[in-house]
């Protein structure tokens, strides 16, 4: 027996969600992780300025670098990455511009 998906090929989609329309788990995940994040900010501040600092008294040695990787892999959950663009003239040309000037009345 065969299972026929949608309406075949031929036929518009019917229903469902709009295309780019994140499915039910993954905006309660990225809520949920929304949630932690923002009750956790006074104690990831703290987390990060160990890394970045160093911390004596358990044997972390100061790494910058390594903090600012560990607050981009967090914030990028939070906040999603913009998608990369490119503006083309006419037929993917450059784009042109033009610049007039007039000083004084005419």
């Amino acid at each position: 027996m065969t299972k026929v998906v949608g309406n075949g090929p031929g036929h518009a989609k019917a229903g469902g969600r709009a295309a780019g329309t994140p499915n039910k788990a993954t905006a309660d995940a990225r809520a949920a992780i929304g949630l932690f994040v923002d009750g956790n900010a006074h104690r990831l501040t703290d987390w990060l300025d160990k890394v970045s600092n160093g911390d004596e008294e358990n044997g972390v040695k100061p790494n910058p670098e390594k903090a600012f990787a560990m607050f981009q892999s967090v914030v990028e959950y939070h906040v999603p990455k913009l998608a990369r663009s490119e503006i083309t003239g006419a037929d993917g040309g450059a784009v042109e511009h033009s610049l007039k000037v007039v000083f004084g009345k005419d």
